[in-house]
């Protein structure tokens, strides 16, 4: 074991959210240590970045690399199960036009960006430290880590923050983390070369294609692969038995025939598919007195928005603001903590809504015959550019897209039912899943 050693903050995981916050806090002049448990560049999926994002990274001093590993992407197309026509929606449709254009990027890629600028802004960023105990007193904490070369390291710190990820370092510590028991979900996914893509403009567009049991992602990338994933719900994935994850696969592409025909040129890059269970959770707080859950590390929801990057970086931009009150100003703390609290949970509210509904059919009408009645698909497309600060404005048109939603759900109401019946069956628990693996999201 080394000397203990000294530091303002500790932040536990390298991904976006951990970067980000120690960034922003070495900045001003604070002493702090990144700990990431694996090392940059590490596999990472969570692809598609969001309009919202690009004010982060103009902040952080790092738009101009983002871009340079970047495919841009201007909207999201819908693909449905039942028509002959997709729909198309542009970013540049919202409230605010500016937000336009955002980046489809590998995220071993952008996560090491984010890390090694952290590192050179003033942070000592360690990789290969897995955080083994964190144990909290009336002046902050103190931190174990053991390296993978074998050596422990230990820091007391004055605040700690939780950037771990799906890890949930102190969730699972102080057990405050709860099963989203409204969104029981399953993924596969894996990576393709050689996909048909959209033509001009539209090339780097994510492609949302939802099928009987839920719904795929298609996302391309500047290299030329496309990630492809099926969210589905957790009877499908239960189902397939003995049957190999990849012939797994490839049985559910095929059950989008606008996918499979993308795909049927294409091949399966390294020959690998991974699997994961239910990936949608919350925790009942995200603060206390020294320290502070950021991203997933605090709550994760399902991806069908590609809201994650951006959560966990605005996440990080808030945190830094706290952290630096409970440094400073301890007085101020209690009102810091009850405001922020609230805005940790209004994104994830705001896309969760969506996204319990998304296979209903009036959801996905509405998706795929967007009409700007009332603003309302302002509304949506500001949501979907990760505009969800925007003002009075952007909260007027999200309440008249839920009452349309709910006027035209009654007038439906037998098929209303129908779909809320069926979504209830979906949604139940069925235990864990054989050879499951965890879809990291820090």
């Amino acid at each position: 074991m080394q000397p203990e050693e000294h530091c303002d903050v500790l932040v536990v995981g390298g991904g976006p959210a951990g970067s980000t916050i120690a960034t922003l806090l070495a900045r001003e002049g604070r002493r702090v240590v990144l700990l990431e448990k694996e090392h940059h560049p590490r596999f990472h999926i969570g692809e598609s970045l969001l309009p919202g994002n690009v004010a982060l990274f103009d902040q952080l001093g790092v738009r101009d690399q983002v871009e340079k590993i970047g495919m841009p992407k201007y909207g999201i197309e819908f693909v449905p199960p039942d028509l002959d026509y997709c729909s198309y929606v542009d970013f540049a449709e919202g409230w605010d036009p500016s937000k336009a254009s955002a980046w489809q990027v590998r995220r071993s890629e952008l996560d090491e960006l984010l890390f090694r600028h952290a590192a050179r802004t003033g942070a000592q960023a360690l990789e290969g430290a897995k955080v083994t105990d964190v144990a909290f007193d009336d002046e902050g904490a103190r931190v174990k880590a053991t390296l993978d070369t074998g050596e422990s390291r230990q820091w007391r710190a004055r605040f700690v923050v939780d950037a771990s990820g799906r890890d949930t370092l102190l969730a699972n510590k102080f057990k405050c983390k709860q099963k989203n028991k409204d969104h029981n979900s399953t993924a596969l996914f894996g990576h393709f070369r050689g996909a048909r893509r959209l033509e001009g403009k539209r090339e780097g567009n994510i492609s949302i294609c939802w099928f009987e049991h839920g719904w795929f992602w298609f996302i391309p990338l500047a290299d030329g692969t496309t990630s492809v994933g099926a969210v589905c719900w957790a009877y499908y994935l239960k189902a397939r038995g003995d049957k190999p994850l990849k012939d797994y696969f490839f049985d559910t592409i095929a059950l989008c025939p606008e996918l499979h025909d993308r795909l049927k040129d294409a091949t399966l890059v390294d020959d690998k598919v991974h699997a994961t269970g239910n990936f949608s959770y919350n925790s009942t707080h995200a603060t206390g007195e020294r320290y502070l859950m950021v991203g997933d590390a605090f709550t994760f929801i399902d991806p069908m928005f590609s809201s994650g990057v951006f959560l966990a970086m605005q996440s990080a931009f808030d945190g830094a603001k706290f952290v630096a009150t409970a440094l400073d100003e301890p007085v101020k703390l209690p009102a810091a903590r009850a405001a922020l609290e609230e805005r940790f949970r209004v994104g994830p509210r705001d896309y969760s809504w969506f996204i319990y509904r998304v296979t209903n059919p009036t959801i996905r009408d509405m998706f795929m015959h967007p009409k700007n009645v009332f603003k309302v698909k302002q509304g949506l497309m500001s949501l979907l550019a990760a505009d969800i600060h925007h003002g009075p404005a952007y909260r007027m048109s999200l309440r008249m897209f839920k009452l349309l939603y709910y006027v035209i759900s009654l007038a439906n109401w037998r098929r209303t039912y129908a779909g809320w019946k069926r979504h209830r069956v979906n949604i139940r628990d069925m235990g864990p899943l054989r050879g499951e693996t965890i879809m990291k999201a820090e």
